[in-house]
């Protein structure tokens, strides 16, 4: 980043010259879209898995267990398929090897390329998606949807972080989380309209209007300044004096391009920036960039955000019903991430994640305990209006919970805490194991609801205690510490410094084969 606020040797903060320019925060909206196609992309998936017409062309069998779970069979059963979790699930899997390679794009071309290439081919996967003729066509236009995402959250939060000062970089960068939530209303809203299209292809505008959010950051990115950071780290200094300059609004720098030279210096002295993760002296930055993404997923949102209207149905709400639930639910996300993006640089990280932590908590075993109430193990009950409007209610508080906490969080520590040389490996080891575990919630979700029922609920609530617990003991506060001085922090710790204050080994290497925590 290029930073807002110092770390001095005794501790102490001390701003640096310039603020938040117009420049910077226009730059900023713009990268941020590139939460959109991942937003769009979660509302649209669940919603358009719920209309008939879809359900009739491509997945027939996942439409006749619907038809006799209204005669009274099964609830938690009728959508269990494993070509239908395919379907949603195969994205996740082209964007964790996407993040991968993205890393090596990010560093060498900029941030805002890969920001390019991931809403360019984006747009091709919406292509073959509005298009789809059997079910090969649809999975491989996921399969694009899934690289382009891959290189646009590998990508912007990085360049959030790097372009915003310290002590905004939190509400710029949950910027992107916004933007997602932003999406996910969106396509909870357009699936609403298009399964009131005569004719049974509104799933196919659906799926082809994922186009605009792609085509914004496709064309916006065109136009998006590289970084301080990113041009020094290619050797270009002068550029990234006169950027320093523009995106604070003062000639007055020297003391920040200081320490970006040095963090610069440093980066080019690593020519193995994924072996050079794994040294001692990055564990701490190393167990969040794989721990914070792990535990964001075991929240269980992504089943509520993706599979929202198809959970909804299963509850016994009917068809507009459920996409209308779907649509509740994305504006109280909404919402809630503005809570977000104007607290997390005041009340800090730390009490956001363990408030949202306890909310999240308290939603989930009250959804799991009102669904059991109801259907028990047989999934055999009908939902009366007031019950399933209390079931809305509760999902409404733990979607709350979880966007003014891990949601844009989980996108903002691990992007925040990375040193330059390792900053593209770090954030494509985040998105990677993000979409890793997206692809294994995806994937066992419906066979887990089939023959857990209710429990599963309680199994996410007792992810939420693990994860709390996590945030508890070992992520230190971050907020208004520049990432160039994230070092001081991990120092002070009372685990974390065992690691970066003992350095290298002997010999320099890493201790690469300890264990993570150990």
């Amino acid at each position: 980043m290029a930073g807002g606020a110092a770390v001095a040797a005794a501790g102490r903060r001390q701003d640096y010259p310039g603020g938040l320019t117009p420049f910077v925060l226009m730059a900023c909206l713009v990268a941020a879209t590139g939460g959109l196609i991942f937003g769009y992309d979660i509302g649209i998936s669940g919603g358009v898995t719920s209309m008939d017409p879809f359900l009739v062309r491509f997945f027939p069998s996942v439409y006749r267990k619907q038809a006799e779970a209204a005669d009274g069979g099964n609830q938690y059963c009728k959508f269990d398929s494993q070509l239908l979790t395919l379907f949603t699930s195969s994205l996740y899997v082209a964007a964790l090897v996407a993040s991968l390679c993205a890393a090596s794009v990010t560093r060498a071309a900029g941030r805002k390329w890969s920001m390019f290439y991931g809403g360019l081919t984006f747009l091709a996967g919406c292509v073959l998606n509005g298009a789809a003729m059997n079910v090969a066509m649809l999975i491989l236009g996921r399969v694009l949807l899934g690289i382009g995402v891959g290189f646009a959250n590998q990508s912007v939060p990085v360049y959030l972080s790097e372009m915003a000062p310290a002590r905004m970089r939190g509400m710029l960068n949950n910027g992107f989380q916004l933007m997602i939530t932003l999406g996910i209303l969106l396509a909870n809203l357009i699936n609403y309209g298009a399964d009131r299209i005569a004719g049974g292809w509104g799933w196919r505008l659906s799926l082809a209007l994922a186009a605009v959010p792609a085509a914004i950051i496709t064309l916006g990115s065109l136009f998006l300044p590289d970084t301080p950071n990113s041009l020094l780290e290619r050797g270009r200094p002068e550029e990234a004096r006169r950027m320093l300059r523009r995106v604070r609004g003062t000639d007055d720098v020297s003391a920040e391009f200081d320490d970006l030279v040095a963090a610069g210096e440093a980066s080019r002295a690593v020519s193995r920036p994924w072996r050079d993760i794994l040294r001692r002296k990055h564990r701490p930055q190393l167990v969040m960039a794989v721990a914070i993404p792990l535990f964001q997923q075991l929240t269980g949102i992504n089943v509520i955000m993706f599979y929202a209207p198809v959970l909804f149905k299963t509850l016994g709400f009917g068809g507009s019903a459920s996409l209308m639930s779907a649509v509740i639910t994305g504006l109280v996300n909404l919402a809630s991430t503005l809570v977000s993006v104007f607290t997390v640089d005041r009340v800090g990280r730390r009490a956001l994640l363990l408030e949202g932590g306890a909310q999240m908590l308290a939603g989930q075993l009250a959804v799991g305990a009102l669904i059991g109430a109801k259907f028990g193990w047989s999934g055999v009950a009908t939902i009366p209006p007031g019950y399933a409007a209390a079931v809305v209610v509760v999902m409404c508080a733990y979607v709350a919970g979880f966007a003014w906490s891990w949601g844009p969080l989980g996108w903002l520590v691990p992007s925040e805490v990375m040193p330059l040389e390792v900053r593209p490996a770090g954030q494509s080891i985040t998105v990677a194991v993000n979409m890793l575990m997206t692809f294994a919630v995806a994937q066992a979700f419906l066979p887990m609801l089939c023959r857990l029922k209710f429990v599963l609920f309680f199994f996410f609530a007792a992810c939420v205690v693990v994860m709390t617990l996590f945030v508890a003991f070992f992520l230190p506060e971050t907020k208004s510490v520049p990432i160039e001085d994230m070092a001081g922090v991990w120092k002070s710790h009372w685990y974390w410094k065992r690691f970066v204050n003992d350095g290298e080994d002997a010999d320099g290497r890493g201790d690469v084969e300890m264990g993570i925590l150990a």
